[in-house]
């Protein structure tokens, strides 16, 4: 059944209930148009989630309501007033606050420091009143309803309180709408419970949340209302109550996904001679003898809680941390990984976990990330080749089907999961035999995940051997041969996807229960 689009305007709530209102909103770059005539209101106390694929126009949209970006055409009314959002500090000045997926804080400086970077309490002569920040600090917290020491480092703290202390930073600068931008996305469970929490709390006080999520329970759980936005158009505003999650996810993507979320049963691959062998690897405090073997067209899923060395495995694979003993051998010979250039020369290829700090450069463009690993193929003797580069580019985006306007055009301005298609693309160009994925899904939209778990499969059916890194379960169930289940740096347990009934029975392995 096709997603259902309505027509709110039937029942739009009245102007002064609206926190903001978003009018017929347009938007282009480079004569491509990414908004038009997109409509978003939230309400005052409302927690609104915006949902919508790759270049549906989430950012821009948001990016607007910042200002960052002007909008062509268009109303912003703020609390019943319209507003000029020409940039960042006239947002700020509105009451719009952002919470980013990527933090914004700095390391080194304390809690309280980067709650007040810029807008310092000052004395006598400017000096900036350190004591003074902290002591606002811990009001806001107590506000907040959370405990954070407000003169601890940042770099000394968990992403969890660096996802407190964000959103204390755009309180404290009196937020009164506050964007979300997958904020659960670096959390573990509990740290997940905390924010949802805090959330509620927030929401009692009055302040409006937009919150822009790919996973659908937390949607469920904590929103009150839905916009999705579709190749940068509205489609619909629903109460959660009135719209099924099969219907969010078919008007996200303008089609049914439901089969490339399910486990579909292989063939298992013949046990010929495996393509990896790892043998008693040890690399630093969170690789503690690892043995395991992969084969050709196997897809291999890697389970464990956070600290159990599934990233750090997967970096010491691809020679970025330096291996402390054992051996890994390729197709029965042993291989030097010192060092990633070595891993590549192997045959082996890694999808990092973080794509922004560890698999672009932002402040590129798509080509060039693109062929950063692939240069030698565009060689031409001593210089590279203009004309081969850019022919290289071209196909890549066109088999990954990457939405970009044009390929040199900075990658940091493409949506997340345009930028993961980048990582994927630019490391399957190398045609490796083993290929490592951590974490392949993070942050994507609903269809790019369906497209990436296919892709997956493809792989494995072509006879690449693929290691998959997940903490999302049902998508680590739906594509894995075999999962082994690390514990404190070390393979605990190993299980036959077959022999695993369920998420909660994986959930339980994990724990060790």
């Amino acid at each position: 059944m096709a997603a259902t689009v309505h027509d709110t305007g039937s029942h739009r709530p009245d102007a002064q209930t609206l926190a903001v209102d978003m009018r017929g909103i347009d938007k282009a770059f480079d004569g491509v148009t990414v908004l038009q005539d997109v409509h978003f209101e939230v309400r005052r106390g409302e927690v609104h989630a915006l949902a919508g694929g790759n270049g549906a126009g989430k950012s821009t949209l948001m990016k607007i309501l910042q200002g960052v970006y002007s909008k062509d055409s268009g109303e912003i009314v703020l609390e019943g007033r319209p507003a000029q959002l020409s940039s960042i500090q006239d947002a700020k000045a509105a009451g719009i606050g952002m919470v980013f997926q990527e933090f914004s804080l700095v390391p080194t400086l304390t809690v309280a420091q980067n709650i007040y970077l810029t807008v310092e309490p000052r004395g006598r002569g400017r000096l900036i009143r350190d004591k003074e920040a902290s002591r606002q600090a811990a009001e806001v917290f107590r506000t907040m309803g959370v405990d954070v020491d407000p003169d601890a480092v940042v770099g000394d703290l968990s992403t969890a309180y660096w996802q407190l202390t964000e959103i204390a930073k755009a309180l404290a600068q009196d937020a009164r709408v506050l964007i979300m931008d997958e904020p659960t996305a670096s959390l573990a469970k509990h740290e997940t419970e905390v924010l949802f929490e805090l959330v509620a709390r927030l929401k009692a006080r009055g302040i409006s949340i937009i919150y822009i999520s790919h996973r659908m329970d937390e949607i469920y759980r904590i929103a009150d209302r839905i916009t999705i936005l579709r190749d940068g158009r509205w489609l619909l505003t629903e109460p959660l109550t009135d719209v099924t999650p099969a219907q969010i996810v078919e008007g996200i993507v303008g089609r049914s996904v439901e089969g490339q979320l399910a486990y579909r049963e292989r063939v298992a691959p013949a046990r010929t001679e495996p393509v990896l062998e790892v043998r008693g690897l040890r690399a630093g405090s969170r690789v503690d003898d690892v043995s395991f073997s992969l084969y050709p067209g196997e897809i291999l899923g890697l389970a464990g809680l956070m600290g159990s060395g599934r990233s750090e495995l997967a970096r010491a694979l691809f020679g970025i941390d330096r291996l402390d003993g054992g051996e890994v051998l390729m197709r029965g010979r042993k291989v030097d990984l010192s060092d990633p250039g070595r891993a590549i020369k192997a045959g082996i290829a890694l999808i990092p976990e973080d794509r922004r700090a560890q698999g672009l450069v932002l402040e590129h463009s798509v080509r060039d990330n693109l062929l950063l690993p692939l240069l030698q193929r565009v060689r031409r003797g001593p210089l590279i080749s203009d004309r081969s580069g850019r022919a290289l580019a071209a196909s890549l985006i066109d088999r990954f089907d990457v939405k970009v306007a044009h390929p040199g055009r900075a990658v940091r301005l493409l949506s997340g999961g345009n930028q993961q298609k980048v990582v994927l693309a630019k490391w399957l160009g190398t045609d490796p035999d083993v290929l490592i994925m951590d974490e392949p899904t993070a942050g994507v939209d609903i269809g790019t995940k369906s497209e990436i778990l296919g892709m997956i499969r493809a792989l494995a059916e072509a006879g690449k051997a693929v290691i998959v890194i997940s903490s999302e379960y049902p998508e680590l169930l739906a594509v894995s041969d075999r999962i082994l289940v690390l514990r404190n740096g070390t393979v605990a347990q190993e299980l036959n996807r077959r022999d695993i009934p369920d998420e909660e029975s994986l959930q339980l392995a994990v724990q060790g229960v």
